[in-house]
């Protein structure tokens, strides 16, 4: 694609598009939140115990996906929030799980991929709520709790200036031809373990301040979140871009990754941000420059292209966290 086609076709993509929508869906729950850093899918407040901070994730997966595949619906659920906690600087606690399904064969596939995720990444789910539907449809959601130290990454600290980075595995591939990218399930459980400890001690050693984990929309919907909630703008430069090897670049912008983060890294912390996964099979690498400006911008080869998202819900909300 050219330059102007592939900012139409990554500014109208349903899921990116989903994540804009998303924006204004969840500004209503700022009139309740009170003093809590809120940031999509993931909040935190200060621990009562008085130590650093306890973090709350939540996703729901789409009714299509738990039937089509329940074993990776249950998989993904557990694997997503993990990511979210990590994303915030935080280590996961436990999980829990609310399940519908109208079978026992769904139900128990479902399980099994919530199971085989559970241990490969270390953490215990706990409990939960368990239906079996007499008719209808199978639907899953999964929380997890957190902690993290004195020092988190959230989605409001990104400041013009800032580098852009992306931390990604680029092992894996396509999975049933969705633009979900599995890297997860062919990876041993030591380093998907490792890997996700990379984000809790990125913050610990004050390197990053904000970051968000790619998931649903791809790198643009994770761009559209951390640009909305720091209320700056991206120039997102695509030669700079790790991509593997034979797939379209239109197509990994708008795909979800077992392992994948943008952070806002300062330009004193850029070249220890990148020693810091120097060890791990992680690519990482900058990317772009956060700006004053609140718009996206892709480049490459000296041009440029604004993306228009045509959604109200894209201009910044204002967002306050203590």
């Amino acid at each position: 694609m050219n330059l102007p086609t592939l900012a139409d076709y990554l500014s109208t993509h349903p899921t990116v598009v989903e994540k804009a929508k998303s924006l204004e869906a969840g500004g209503q729950g700022l009139e309740i939140s009170g003093n809590v850093w809120l940031g999509e899918d993931c909040a935190v407040i200060p621990n009562p115990a008085g130590v650093g901070y306890l973090i709350f994730s939540a996703e729901g997966l789409r009714d299509s996906l738990v039937e089509d595949d329940p074993w990776f619906a249950g998989y993904a659920a557990v694997m997503v929030n993990l990511s979210g906690i990590a994303a915030m600087g935080g280590r996961a606690l436990a999980i829990t799980d609310v399940t519908c399904s109208p079978s026992e064969k769904i139900a128990t596939r479902i399980w099994q991929g919530m199971q085989a995720a559970a241990q490969v990444y270390g953490v215990a789910i706990v409990g939960g709520h368990t239906v079996r539907s007499g008719g209808g449809g199978a639907s899953l959601s999964v929380a997890v709790t957190g902690h993290a130290s004195h020092r988190l990454m959230n989605r409001f600290d990104a400041k013009p200036g800032d580098h852009l980075v992306i931390a990604i595995d680029l092992h894996g591939g396509y999975r049933d031809g969705r633009v979900f990218w599995n890297s997860s399930t062919i990876t041993p459980s030591q380093r998907l373990q490792t890997d996700l400890e990379m984000l809790p001690s990125l913050a610990e050693k004050g390197l990053c301040r904000a970051g968000k984990n790619i998931s649903h929309g791809g790198i643009i919907g994770a761009l559209l979140m951390l640009c909305h909630f720091s209320q700056v703008g991206v120039l997102l430069d695509l030669e700079s871009l790790p991509c593997p090897m034979d797939v379209e670049m239109e197509r990994w912008l708008v795909s979800s990754p077992s392992y994948g983060f943008l952070l806002a890294i300062s330009p004193e912390n850029l070249e220890s941000t990148l020693s810091h996964f120097t060890a791990t099979r992680i690519t990482c690498r900058e990317i772009g420059q956060f700006t004053a400006e609140s718009e996206i911008t892709i480049v490459a080869e000296g041009d440029f292209e604004v993306l228009d998202f045509k959604n109200p819900a894209s201009r910044p909300l204002a967002l306050v966290a203590d």
